[in-house]
């Protein structure tokens, strides 16, 4: 597998997560949610999005599932703009539903997983993200911030079968 592919503006900087600050964000962006919506199912958004949304559905004590909506296929580039990659979990059909991803820039990414989700027959659809990069507004965040993320999971990559830091930061963290 090769390295993820990201555009970062080195202009915004680099926020690294460290574990117990992800778990410290993703526990509040729980809190936000259980406040304003009760969902029966919480959906990530594959692949960095499931780890946040398996957090969230665990401590809102909810069923999981999760979507794929990428710009890849495997390890591929092959479109400009995401596509959803396979169905909407079943699971969705006449649920309250809370699609989960890890940011949120333009919003492209939550609007196919959103439309996905509603064509499968969800209930309800609300959207939450742990960081608010960009101007799209999903229905709950965690933390508004212009600099890139560099998620603990993402720190290193496996290139050549060997666990090396990601490619895409080198000299930047």
């Amino acid at each position: 597998m090769s390295p993820r592919r990201y555009a970062l503006d080195p202009a915004k900087g680099l926020l690294v997560v460290e574990w117990p600050l992800f778990g410290e964000l993703s526990r509040a962006l729980a809190l936000k949610v259980a406040r304003a919506y009760d969902p029966e199912l919480v959906v990530g958004v594959a692949t960095a999005g499931v780890v946040p949304g398996a957090v969230i559905a665990a401590i809102l004590d909810r069923p999981f599932a999760a979507i794929t909506v990428s710009r890849r296929y495997r390890a591929e580039t092959v479109r400009e703009t995401p596509a959803v990659i396979g169905a909407a979990p079943q699971e969705v059909r006449g649920r309250r539903v809370l699609i989960v991803d890890e940011t949120c820039d333009s919003g492209d990414t939550l609007r196919l997983a959103r439309h996905a989700v509603v064509n499968a027959g969800a209930h309800t659809v609300r959207t939450a993200v742990g960081f608010r990069t960009g101007s799209y507004e999903p229905d709950f965040h965690a933390l508004a911030t212009e600099s890139g993320i560099v998620l603990p999971w993402d720190r290193e990559v496996l290139v050549d079968g060997e666990l090396v830091p990601n490619p895409t930061y080198e000299g930047r963290i």
